[in-house]
């Protein structure tokens, strides 16, 4: 087997609040004068309710400039430490410039931090922004406008997060109006609620790309739709596992997926909480289901190929996967 670590990968699904290493954590809530966050042994939550409410205790530690830079940097060292070539990091922005009362301030940082940690570590970064589907359409449009004003720094798009059972009609206006303004739109979708979700995100949502989807699998007719037009899936085993929505990596429905034709990209969606990394993921899939390394350079491929990077990066990634399928077994 070929070392995982030198395949050049992209990583499409990852939210940054939820990459701070545990060291770093520590410091932050220190400096910032709070109780350290627990952080998680991966094992699995009781239901996704309970997910978000430790979730927020990790966010509520980021207050000062400098602890969304000092994680954006971090992050990029990390990814090119896994073989990561292209990550589109989430950033829930709106919600943590509202609770610090200064919109801009937490995305400037971020985008501070991304810029140097790219330049450093040679990590390509471009930022979506996601957005609750609990909270208002309001801070949705602060979302869309934060998005819109820093997309020359690298901001490609939006997305509507979080409990499925909440739908995407009150955000109607707002994803046409991030359509019209040249965004991208990638919703969550087929994680905790089944095939209407899906077809929702579709339909209303526009979304080109599916926020984990792994519940399309429960509606034949939806599997080939989606298989038909293409639409990439953003799957993330490990953490359907930790937040209890798969009972084991083994009895993950990622190898069924893949039987049915549809465009799998693999990723760590929440990599502190669900204790992984990419390069991790791609071990764990290879060792859970018996995989050989074409099908790891494929599923590679297929995140390139599914990514918003410019083609010339594309390009270099694709060489360099090939490169690495065509390089001696060690």
């Amino acid at each position: 087997m070929r070392e995982i670590v030198a395949l050049p990968k992209a990583h499409l699904h990852v939210h940054l609040e939820s990459t701070i290493r545990p060291g770093t954590l520590h410091e932050i809530a220190e400096a910032n004068g709070l109780p350290v966050p627990p952080v998680s042994d991966g094992t699995s939550f009781d239901g996704f309710r309970a997910f978000a409410d430790h979730n927020s205790l990790l966010r509520d530690c980021l207050r000062r400039p400098e602890d969304f830079r000092r994680i954006a940097v971090e992050f990029c060292e990390d990814e090119a430490a896994q073989g990561t070539g292209y990550a589109e990091v989430t950033f829930t922005a709106a919600s943590h410039g509202e609770r610090l009362g200064d919109l801009e301030m937490p995305l400037d940082a971020v985008l501070d931090g991304l810029a140097e940690g790219s330049a450093t570590y040679g990590v390509e970064c471009r930022v979506l922004l996601d957005h609750s589907r609990r909270r208002s359409a309001g801070r949705a449009r602060r979302t869309l406008g934060l998005a819109t004003a820093h997309a020359d720094r690298g901001v490609a798009g939006i997305g509507m997060a979080g409990d499925e059972s909440y739908p995407l009609a009150p955000f109607a206006e707002i994803i046409e109006a991030a359509a019209d303004a040249g965004l991208h739109l990638v919703h969550h979708a087929g994680e905790t609620e089944g095939p209407a979700s899906i077809r929702e995100a579709l339909a209303l949502g526009r979304t080109e790309r599916l926020g984990h989807g792994v519940r399309v699998l429960e509606d034949a007719d939806l599997v080939a739709e989606v298989r038909e037009r293409g639409v990439p899936l953003e799957v993330c085993p490990s953490s359907n596992v930790t937040l209890g929505l798969a009972p084991s990596l083994a009895a993950h429905p990622l190898p069924l997926l893949l039987d049915a034709g549809l465009t799998v990209t693999l990723n760590t969606d929440i990599p502190l909480t669900a204790r992984t990394s990419l390069a991790e993921e791609y071990a764990r899939v290879r060792d859970a289901f018996g995989y050989g390394d074409d099908v790891l350079a494929a599923l590679a491929r297929a995140s390139v190929d599914a990514s918003f990077a410019p083609e010339a990066t594309k390009e270099r990634l694709r060489r360099g996967v090939d490169e690495w399928l065509a390089s001696p077994v060690s």
